[in-house]
């Protein structure tokens, strides 16, 4: 099982000098992904923990290529109806050959009404606008010549699509995930809430005709317990779970590399 970690690219943490020297410290450290996160618009009355800052996702994984090598970047989740299909698709292509293929596209619908507000975006088709946009970057990685709105054009650069796991709950976020992407990303659930789910998935993606039905799980684990986290590890790994982000909480460099110490403490 692969093991990635998240990066705070909110609030006082994801200023450049701490973002850069966490996201070096974590290549460092041999993990396979740093993961990032996505708001636009919070709202003054939901800014604890991030004072309302936060860095765009695709920006700052394109900064992150100058400062990384080897680390696979991802994004849990970029939000899909937040942002227009062909100009994401752009950003997406851009980033992917640009890190030489290293992008992991985690993609969601989204659920923060003020933040659709903000952006005059209607939340109650926000499923429906995403499966549009997923259509749509499929078709432009896969087709030659691409179309929109009836215009026929090259889309270039054309890298290889990065793999696509698709965030979100049962049942929705499965039936997403089997038509338009390689991968499941569910978050903050535990061994015991997954296993049906992941029977549940697998045999939607089967009937859909999609093979990969691979499955990204991003979650806290009790690092100060080791032996806990080891056992939550074993758990994933031996149902199967492609990778395991490990969301971590730290304010420095210091309590980041502190994190990743206790995380390899638990891999060992």
């Amino acid at each position: 099982m692969k093991i990635g970690v998240t990066l705070r690219n909110m609030g006082p943490q994801s200023a450049p000098e701490v973002l850069f020297r966490c996201a070096a410290a974590a290549e460092a450290a041999e993990l396979e992904s740093i993961w990032i996160t996505d708001h636009i618009a919070i709202p003054p009355d939901d800014a604890e923990g991030s004072g309302g800052r936060y860095l765009d996702p695709l920006v700052t994984l394109a900064a992150l290529i100058g400062h990384t090598s080897r680390i696979a970047l991802g994004t849990g989740v970029l939000i899909l109806p937040y942002r227009p299909p062909l100009p994401t698709a752009k950003q997406v292509a851009t980033l992917q050959e640009l890190s030489a293929e290293r992008l992991l596209l985690g993609v969601g619908i989204g659920w923060m009404d003020p933040e659709f507000r903000a952006l005059g975006v209607s939340r109650h088709r926000r499923g429906e606008a995403s499966d549009e946009t997923l259509a749509f970057l499929r078709h432009c990685f896969e087709d030659e010549p691409a179309v929109a709105n009836g215009q026929r054009f090259l889309f270039r650069p054309k890298p290889a699509c990065p793999p696509i796991y698709v965030g979100g709950r049962a049942p929705h976020a499965l039936h997403r995930a089997a038509r338009y992407g390689d991968g499941w990303l569910p978050m903050g659930v535990t061994p015991e809430f997954l296993a049906p789910e992941l029977v549940r998935y697998r045999e939607i993606a089967a009937a859909a005709g999609n093979a990969s039905a691979r499955v990204t799980v991003m979650t806290a684990l009790p690092l100060k317990v080791p032996a806990e986290a080891a056992d939550l590890v074993a758990q994933f790994d031996a149902m199967g779970v492609e990778r395991l982000v490990c969301a971590l909480r730290y304010d420095t460099v210091d309590e980041y590399r502190q994190q990743l110490d206790g995380l390899l403490a638990a891999l060992a």
